[in-house]
């Protein structure tokens, strides 16, 4: 049983690598969502020898709340919460500006993190999706949708905690969904971390730079 709360996103990583080396992956390439994914799946890279790439996802907020989400884009996936949006009568043109706005800063962020290096090739291999946590699962619902059209073997979803709603709503949608603890009530992820600072970018490009120089010969 994992003791709460995690120290931090470093610590929830390594514990995270420990329960995914004890099964066997296969091939496997460590997909992780910034900012706050990356230092959990660097952990989950090194403790599975594979890989670290980056997956951008971008939230797409209500437009006068947005930390409500109406949905999520991942590449040319996205994924939208039908009913909030009719509830709260979000009008279409309300919907595509968000999504306008949000796909650039996604696009900014891509150009940013690979440095003009191509995504990984996941044909035949296990695609692990990683994050520091789960509340509605909304963004890591495009991440998969967005993986499986590029054919991955298998597809597993790994966060160190996640609401048990969640959890469950991932299991349906990939192959596995590892979560180390799913507490109840559950509130945010950064109720589960004594250290949840923001990430930067420029820690996010650091982990990469870094996991690229340890991997080249796997990769």
């Amino acid at each position: 049983m994992v003791q709460l709360p995690f120290q931090d996103r470093t610590e929830a990583g390594r514990l995270l690598g420990v329960e995914l080396a004890s099964r066997n992956l296969g091939h496997a390439v460590v997909l992780a969502l910034p900012r706050g994914g990356l230092p959990v799946g660097a952990e989950v890279a090194e403790a599975l020898q594979a890989p670290l790439d980056v997956l951008v996802v971008r939230k797409l907020g209500v437009p006068w709340q947005p930390e409500l989400a109406m949905g999520a884009i991942c590449g040319n996936t996205r994924v939208m919460d039908t009913e909030l949006i009719r509830d709260l009568g979000i009008s279409a043109q309300q919907m595509e500006a968000v999504a306008t706005r949000e796909t650039r800063e996604m696009e900014r962020r891509e150009k940013l993190y690979r440095g003009g290096l191509p995504a990984l090739n996941l044909r035949g291999r296990t695609a692990v999706l990683v994050d520091d946590g789960l509340a509605t699962g909304s963004t890591m619902v495009a991440a998969v949708r967005r993986i499986r059209g590029l054919r991955p073997e298998k597809l597993i979803v790994a966060v160190p905690v996640s609401s048990t709603q969640a959890c469950s709503r991932l299991q349906q949608e990939a192959d596995e969904c590892v979560c180390l603890a799913r507490p109840e009530p559950f509130f945010s992820v950064g109720q589960w971390y004594v250290n949840f600072d923001q990430v930067t970018d420029t820690t996010v490009q650091e982990i990469l730079r870094l996991s690229r120089s340890q991997t080249k010969s796997i990769s």
